[in-house]
């Protein structure tokens, strides 16, 4: 073989990679496209169906909220869209406020998916999503949507030792189950901003000032928290030496709600001006930090309400 005919196959295969290079390029970049426009109107559905509950209730209308809701271990159940289902969703009584009644706007997406635990919200941002949560597979929802579908998105969910608690406080979780001192919940960095694409944002001050509050409603209660740490870190090795702030669920003493404190205010990015004490409940947010291998961005909130 000459060496014009070499360098012509070598071309030509060349061209030929960069052909497959070019149209995998395109399949992923087209997935992810649909998979952010199926978020997103998937996030207005539930939003729809949430208001109807609520403007339902306030009307007086029959709705779904006196289911009481625990969160046993057990196989993952298929779900399905009300379109997909064919069916209206269910009504079964009048609501009534009770110790363990759920709030109708989150008892009619219980009745769809009951794999999810709540709502985590912060105004201004995209920050919008319902929590899931599925001790049978801690990441069952890391690349599925709210009603079990592929989606590169994947769902915010909690982490499964985090107890969302169950019932109401202003019951004092009667029949029920209080919360866990820190509710852990992970969402990934999306490109499109969505999920926690945007939680990085806290890392400049006058942002955390313009976005103080953190909104997480279990399916029973409305709940708000201020932002009081923000820091990066990482998932660290075993043999590693270092303050793993992703293994703190549950303060059994002050020493241990302190040691967690004392570590997230030194690694702080700045001064939020929030405190806590042991006995004061929790939230964590995180998400992946590119800043190293195993990064991650981290935003820690203290129950106000």
């Amino acid at each position: 073989m000459s060496d014009k005919n070499r360098l012509e196959m070598i071309r030509d295969i060349l061209l030929v990679i960069g052909g497959i290079c070019l149209i995998v390029a395109a399949v992923i970049l087209g997935k992810g496209l649909l998979d952010d426009l199926g978020t997103k109107r998937q996030q207005e559905k539930l939003h729809a169906l949430m208001r109807a509950a609520a403007e339902r209730e306030a009307e007086g209308s029959p709705v779904s909220g006196n289911t009481v809701m625990s969160k046993p271990a057990g196989e993952a159940k298929p779900t399905q869209a009300p379109e997909e289902a064919g069916e209206e969703l269910v009504t079964v009584e009048e609501y009534v406020e009770t110790p363990l009644s759920m709030l109708p706007e989150y008892a009619m997406l219980y009745e769809l998916n009951p794999d999810i635990v709540g709502w985590l919200s912060i105004e201004g941002t995209r920050v919008d999503y319902p929590v899931m949560q599925t001790p049978y597979d801690p990441n069952h929802y890391l690349r599925r949507d709210f009603y079990g579908n592929s989606n590169t998105n994947g769902c915010l969910y909690a982490d499964v030792n985090s107890r969302v608690g169950i019932g109401k406080r202003s019951y004092d979780y009667e029949e029920g189950e209080a919360p866990g001192t820190n509710l852990m919940i992970y969402g990934h960095h999306m490109r499109s901003k969505e999920m926690f694409g945007e939680l990085d944002l806290y890392a400049q001050s006058v942002y955390g000032k313009e976005h103080p509050v953190i909104r997480f409603d279990s399916l029973y209660e409305h709940r708000q928290y201020a932002v009081m740490a923000v820091f990066r870190s990482e998932v660290f090795y075993e043999d590693q030496e270092a303050f793993r702030y992703y293994q703190f669920y549950q303060a059994e003493n002050e020493e241990q709600f302190r040691y967690f404190y004392d570590n997230v205010k030194a690694l702080s990015l700045y001064d939020t001006g929030v405190t806590a004490e042991f006995g004061d409940e929790l939230i964590t947010l995180i998400t992946c930090d590119n800043f190293t291998e195993y990064g991650r961005f981290v935003v820690v909130g203290k129950r106000i309400e």
